[in-house]
């Protein structure tokens, strides 16, 4: 009977004999926009075999409850950027790197070994290498208040790294309780004076109110595919603007995705994570509540949310990262791996937003001068 490290062995020996190119030796890397892996120098293409695994959702309370022992898990070493602190998993034997979020120089003195819940599924890289320096430069053209220093200098860029990052999807069926007000408009004739031509005169006007009559029920809401990102080295508002993505092309998990990519060990645990995906519900729940309550103006007072049948998956998603300088400051970039959409720090141009600013003012002290 072979125990479980003479397993693991003969899996990782499995993926190795794979990735090697029958050709030259070399590895293959996966081909992005292809089920194929490369190699990049004879050209040699090899086939991934489409997976019958089903991509399924794991129950979270069933999760919890049995601690994890039902799940399939991985050891990742992996070892924190001292600069960004990005927790990054390298390579076996490599003993100094660059980091893939910040550029800085890091030496391996100590890693730390990690037992994680392995992703069951991955969106793999559309958008190749050269397409992402392309995409790059289209975006920094179409910069609005941008230096014009920026549009025609050739922008030095750091090195670009494809790396998978991790997310956690959530499913929920909420109910919600609640209390409010409802508004509804009416309009009310008042009398008024007012001077006209010297002379003081009469007039009426409607004006509207609004009455307010108390307000309960319950709502329904289902919620599909709730996306919390599991990495604190990305700046959120810029990851976030990488949405929206095509979660309908996911597919099962396999290491040969990954070949000549790198990949992130998630740093927000699932519990943390479904937090934050509830809180990413309230507005919707919101949003539905103000509709039942109706009328034309809604308070919500009270809100009691129930969450039913919640299950989660953990998968890997495709973004290109690298940085670039201008003038002596360096600015991070994003770009979503499978759509192409490009999000990241961005130079501002002082003149040109006051020069914006003066021309506002101008048009609208000519439209009052106008009007008077």
């Amino acid at each position: 009977m072979t125990d479980s490290s003479d397993a693991k062995t003969l899996d990782e020996e499995e993926l190795s004999n794979e990735l090697n190119c029958n050709g030259c030796g070399a590895v293959l890397h996966f081909k992005p926009g292809t089920e194929m892996l490369k190699c990049q120098y004879c050209g040699a293409e090899n086939p991934i075999e489409e997976s019958e695994e089903v991509i399924e959702e794991i129950d979270y309370k069933k999760f919890i409850d049995e601690k994890l022992d039902k799940e399939e898990k991985i050891e990742v070493v992996s070892l924190q950027c001292s600069a960004c602190g990005a927790a990054i998993t390298l390579d076996p034997n490599i003993i100094s790197d660059q980091c893939p979020y910040c550029a800085s120089h890091i030496v391996v003195k100590s890693g730390s070994t990690s037992t994680l819940l392995k992703p069951k599924s991955l969106l793999p890289f559309v958008v190749d290498k050269k397409k992402a320096g392309e995409l790059f430069r289209a975006w920094i053209k179409k910069l609005w208040f941008a230096p014009s220093d920026l549009k025609k200098a050739d922008v030095v860029r750091e090195k670009v790294n494809g790396i998978y990052v991790p997310y956690w999807t959530y499913d929920a069926k909420t109910y919600t309780s609640y209390t409010g007000q409802r508004g509804d408009y009416y309009y009310e004739t008042v009398t008024y004076t007012t001077t006209e031509s010297g002379r003081t005169v009469t007039r009426t006007r409607q004006v509207r109110r609004t009455r307010w009559t108390f307000a309960s029920g319950s709502v329904p809401n289902n919620f599909d595919d709730i996306l919390v990102i599991a990495s604190h080295s990305l700046p959120k508002k810029y990851s976030e603007r990488l949405e929206p993505w095509n979660l309908g092309n996911l597919v099962s998990y396999n290491d040969k995705y990954l070949s000549g990519f790198r990949s992130e060990s998630y740093q927000v645990d699932v519990t943390t994570g479904l937090n934050e995906a509830k809180e990413k519900m309230i507005p919707v729940i919101r949003q539905t509540i103000r509709r039942d309550i109706g009328g034309d103006e809604q308070r919500i007072l009270t809100m009691n949310t129930a969450y039913n049948d919640v299950t989660f998956k953990h998968i890997l998603l495709p973004i290109w990262i690298s940085s670039y300088r201008f003038k002596d400051k360096v600015f991070r970039f994003l770009i979503n791996g499978q759509t192409g959409e490009v999000q990241g720090e961005r130079p501002w141009s002082v003149l040109k937003i006051a020069l914006a600013v003066l021309f506002v003012i101008i048009v609208i002290v000519a439209i009052i001068i106008l009007t008077q």
